[in-house]
């Protein structure tokens, strides 16, 4: 079994404030609950899932979570930061499963098959993709971003399954590549010419991400895998996802 961290930190200040004026977009209303609960109540639900930390506001929060499997933890600032805060939450976990708050169509079956993906657990960092097609066939009004590579068009989701001894490392090296972002010359000298062409003729495969992502990371062995379920890729970040959440959710 896995421990799930639930990152429900972000400010409401984006596209959705003019939906809502609450703080965090997590605490947004869907209905009769808040988005995050949806989120969360899903993780509960798995079999392989132990235990659910949420890290954000504790006292906007903590209402709304009294169960014995889950806690609330204080947001720190960032992304990185809290994701740190989860992660020490739950000390001497081997694999942790991280979730973004704004993925409330996520079910339980999306999950179990994400966790099912991932074998044996050995990989140091799981990602799931799902393909456009996929996306589409349930939700054809939804707009997201994708990548075009030699296998399709995929989207990527909002759940990874990481190994906690490799996230420091993930962090500084990813921060390395972060600092390139303004010169395509010491980017392209990062990450290679070749692949550069590769991705930009749409003949870079799976696996070729995969391997040079990991390369990045710091050698870590990064898993790219596969979902068919189009709710752990379709988040809710502008007015128009809401309403598709608010229709899915039947609320």
């Amino acid at each position: 079994m896995v421990d799930a961290v639930v990152l429900a930190g972000s400010s409401n200040e984006g596209p959705l404030r003019e939906c809502s004026e609450v703080r965090y977009e997590a605490l947004i209303p869907i209905g009769e609950k808040i988005m995050v609960q949806y989120v969360v109540e899903a993780l509960l639900r798995c079999r392989q899932i132990r235990r659910v930390v949420v890290v954000g506001p504790v006292a906007e929060l903590s209402p709304f979570f009294n169960g014995e499997r889950v806690s609330v933890i204080e947001s720190r600032g960032g992304i990185m930061e809290n994701i740190e805060a989860g992660l020490k939450s739950v000390l001497g976990a081997g694999r942790v499963l991280l979730v973004t708050s704004d993925i409330p169509m996520l079910t339980t079956q999306a999950v179990n098959d994400f966790l099912e993906l991932c074998g044996d657990m050995s990989g140091d960092l799981y990602y799931p993709i799902i393909s456009k097609q996929v996306v589409e066939s349930k939700f054809p009004t939804t707009r997201r971003t994708y990548v075009n590579l030699k296998e399709g068009v995929f989207t990527g989701g909002n759940l990874f399954l990481i190994n906690p001894a490799i996230f420091k490392q993930c962090v500084e090296n990813g921060q390395k590549i972060i600092s390139l972002r303004k010169s395509p010359v010491g980017l392209c000298r990062l990450i290679g010419l070749g692949f550069v062409l590769k991705f930009l003729m749409r003949s870079l495969t799976i696996a070729e991400a995969e391997q040079k992502a990991s390369q990045l990371l710091g050698m870590i062995k990064g898993i790219v895998v596969m979902s068919k379920y189009p709710e752990v890729g379709v988040d809710v970040d502008k007015p128009a996802d809401l309403t598709l959440a608010l229709k899915t959710l039947g609320a």
